[in-house]
């Protein structure tokens, strides 16, 4: 069996804990940390869910794969303690991982492993493999309503209100670096996407601000020497809107994948 820890009970932690304790083949729920113990102990209770509530430097003790699906601030605290001690960290916030390079490092030098599922983006499965020969370039589109973006920091420190739009609204224009470092709980998707393809420099994206969409839209645009396609998705946001419903769901899919006796996809 496979011991999961789950950094954070928030809209994305909690599907995956139910799902976790309700049953999964190989897995099992050992221990969570949460920034509110008490908040978080009274809902695992509501859930007749039994999970001890420890602080991430526990990890290694109690599991051998956390998922981390806390604020980004949070990511290297979660993810130092399980590397270093050679095992596996699921990460969600992508954007984050932009800014701690030195944890891949660390995941090498100790056998550990960092998975970055697939999340709210389709198509990362062709752009890994396009990858594998050359792409020319890669170009996404979201749009978001626009309560989906409020407090993200690039456009608090340019400034920019999303409040009131009666019509979209380009609030972002750059590499995906810049985006997942200016949007950090919005669009994890344009880091994973530099990540499995060319790079978060060669990586461009333009972030809308759209009152027409109540579903968080990404448009992908892939040029490649193996292949051009387009991808296209609208994912429904879950109780927190700035993420879609789909992210807990790919984490679901990542931990069933680790033993299944049959895997699809690359």
């Amino acid at each position: 069996m496979t011991r999961v820890a789950i950094a954070g009970l928030g809209a994305i932690g909690r599907v995956l804990a139910r799902k976790l304790a309700d049953g999964m083949p190989g897995l099992v729920l050992t221990c969570a940390a949460v920034r509110d113990r008490n908040k978080a102990q009274t809902w695992l209770d509501t859930q007749h869910i039994i999970c001890p509530l420890v602080e991430p430097e526990e990890f290694p003790a109690h599991a051998d794969l956390a998922i981390e699906c806390a604020p980004a601030a949070a990511l290297e605290r979660i993810c130092r303690p399980i590397l270093e001690s050679g095992k596996t960290v699921m990460v969600l916030s992508a954007g984050a991982l932009l800014q701690c390079p030195e944890l891949i490092t660390l995941a090498k030098a100790n056998g550990g492993q960092i998975i970055v599922p697939t999340g709210a983006l389709l198509g990362l499965d062709a752009v890994t493999a396009a990858a594998e020969g050359n792409i020319h370039s890669v170009r996404m589109t979201t749009r978001k309503p626009p309560n989906g973006l409020v407090g993200a920091p690039y456009l608090e420190a340019n400034s920019i209100s999303v409040e009131g739009l009666t019509e979209p609204k380009r609030v972002f224009s750059g590499t995906a670096r810049e985006a997942a470092a200016g949007f950090p709980a919005n669009v994890n998707v344009a880091a994973a996407l530099g990540l499995a393809g060319i790079g978060v420099d060669r990586t461009t994206i333009e972030i809308w601000a759209d009152p027409a969409v109540e579903r968080n839209c990404h448009s992908i645009e892939v040029d490649a020497d193996s292949a051009n396609f387009t991808l296209t998705i609208e994912n429904i946001p879950s109780e927190n809107p700035r993420t879609g419903r789909i992210t807990a769901l790919s984490a679901l899919a990542a931990l069933r994948k680790l033993h299944a006796p049959l895997r699809i996809g690359t």
